[in-house]
C-alpha cells in the first residue's frame, strides 16, 4: 500500500504543534494550520486549511473538540481528495466519532492518542486507531513514528477507550487533591508530604507535576489542561449516562481552565463556612441541644427519611422537639463524620455517617448561601440497622 506523502496537520495547540514537530523532524512533509492563526516554527504553514488540504496525502486533525473537527472538515471537504485520509486525533464523543466515520466512510482513520506532549515529541504515544484495514496500513507509517498503534473494532470504541483513560487520570488529580487537603488539615508540610506521595500509587504524577504542586514559579507549559480534561470528563458522563464525581469535580475548580491538571490538585479545601452549618448539625447530636439545629437550618428545612417503616418529612420546628437539651446516654461510642462535599457557587451538597450506637445512618444534605451565610435546606436520611 502506499504510504501519505505530504501530510496537512490540522490544529497546531500543544498536542497538534508537538505532533507536527516529531513528524517534520523524522522526515515527513507536513504543511500545518491552526484556526488561532498562532504559528508553529518548526513547521510549514498556511494560512488557508484548504491549501494545505488540497496538496495533502493525509489530514490529520488536532482539535479541541467534536464540533471543532466537524466545523473545520465542512469548511475542507471539497478539497478533500477522493484519495486522502482524514487522520483524527482529537479526543471527541463516541457518537461524534461515529458521526465522522460516516460521513467519511474508508477514508476515515479515528485515533486518539494516550500520552502527552512530552511523549509526542519522543513518539513515545499509545495509539488507539479504528479503520478499514487499507486505510490503517496507510497512516501506520505516520502512527508508528508518534508511538504504538492498538487496533481496535470501531471509531465509537476508540473514542470512548481514549475517555475511559482520561478518566483514570482526573480521578488521580483528584485523589491527589484529596491527600492534599487532608495533609494541610494535618498541618503536614507540602514538600513532605509529596516526598511520601512520590513513593506510592500517585508518585508518577507527584513527580511529573511537582512544580505545578508547590505552586512555585516555573517556565514549563501546561501539558495537558484543567479545561480539556475536564471538557473530557463530561463528554464521559454524558456518553455512559452514568454519574461522574471528576466531571463535577474538574469543572468547578477554581482557576483557571488553561492551567496544567497538576493545578487542580492544589485547590484548597472547602472554606469552613460552608462547613459550619454541618458542624453546627454534629453540635446538636452530640449536646441535644436543639438550639445547634436551629443554627445549621433554614427556618423552611425539612427533615425527610424513613422511621419505623413509614415515610416522614419534618419540618424543623418538630425536628427540634425530638432533642431535649441532653446528651445521649451512650454519647461517648457515637461518632459523627463529612464524608463528602460539593460546591457549586451558592448552593453545596454533603454527605454525612452518624454511627449512633446499634444504628448507622447517612444524611444527604443540600446547602445554600442565602443573606451571606451557608445553611442546610433540606436533609434526607437513610438509617442502617
Amino acid at each position: 500500500m502506499t504510504t501519505p506523502h505530504t501530510t496537512a496537520v490540522l490544529g497546531l495547540g500543544r498536542m497538534g504543534s508537538a505532533i507536527a514537530t516529531r513528524l517534520a523532524a523524522q522526515g515527513w512533509d507536513v504543511v500545518g494550520w491552526t484556526r488561532s492563526g498562532r504559528a508553529s516554527g518548526t513547521v510549514k504553514m498556511t494560512g488557508d486549511p484548504n491549501e494545505a488540504v488540497a496538496q495533502a496525502d493525509l489530514v490529520l486533525l488536532a482539535l479541541f473538540d467534536g464540533p471543532a473537527c466537524q466545523k473545520v472538515l465542512d469548511d475542507v471537504r471539497d478539497s478533500l481528495r477522493t484519495d486522502t485520509i482524514v487522520l483524527n486525533t482529537s479526543t471527541i464523543a463516541p457518537a461524534e466519532a461515529t458521526r465522522l466515520a460516516r460521513q467519511l466512510g474508508p477514508s476515515y482513520v479515528h485515533a486518539p492518542l494516550l500520552g502527552s506532549v512530552p511523549a509526542a515529541a519522543a513518539g513515545a504515544l499509545q495509539i488507539i486507531a479504528a479503520a478499514d484495514q487499507e486505510a490503517l496500513d496507510r497512516v501506520r507509517p505516520v502512527l508508528e513514528t508518534l508511538g504504538t498503534v492498538r487496533h481496535v473494532d470501531d471509531a465509537s470504541t476508540a473514542a470512548a477507550l481514549k475517555l475511559i483513560a482520561n478518566n483514570s487520570l482526573a480521578g488521580a488529580v483528584l485523589a491527589l487533591r484529596d491527600s492534599l487537603r487532608q495533609a494541610d488539615a494535618l498541618g503536614l508540610p507540602r514538600t513532605q508530604t509529596l516526598d511520601v506521595l512520590e513513593l506510592g500509587q500517585l508518585g508518577g504524577l507527584v513527580a511529573r507535576k511537582r512544580p505545578f504542586l508547590l505552586g512555585e514559579p516555573t517556565s514549563a507549559t501546561a501539558e495537558f489542561t484543567i479545561g480539556a480534561l475536564a471538557k473530557d470528563m463530561a463528554l464521559l458522563a454524558t456518553a455512559s449516562d452514568t454519574p461522574l464525581r471528576s466531571a463535577a469535580g474538574l469543572a468547578d475548580t477554581p482557576t483557571a481552565l488553561e492551567a496544567d491538571i497538576a493545578v487542580a490538585a492544589t485547590v484548597p479545601a472547602v472554606e469552613d463556612a460552608v462547613l459550619e452549618p454541618l458542624r453546627a448539625y454534629i453540635r446538636g447530636h452530640a449536646t441535644g441541644d436543639p438550639s445547634h439545629f436551629r443554627d445549621a437550618f433554614l427556618p423552611t428545612g425539612h427533615i425527610e427519611g424513613i422511621r419505623d417503616g413509614a415515610f416522614v418529612s419534618w419540618r424543623l420546628d418538630e425536628y427540634c422537639t425530638l432533642f431535649q437539651g441532653q446528651p445521649a446516654p451512650d454519647e461517648p461510642t457515637r461518632t459523627r463524620r463529612i464524608d463528602a462535599i460539593d460546591v457549586h457557587a451558592t448552593v453545596a451538597t454533603a454527605t454525612m455517617t452518624l454511627s449512633h450506637g446499634a444504628d448507622t445512618f447517612t444524611d444527604i444534605f443540600l446547602l445554600v448561601l442565602a443573606d451571606g451565610s451557608w445553611r442546610i435546606a433540606n436533609k434526607a436520611y437513610h438509617r442502617h440497622d
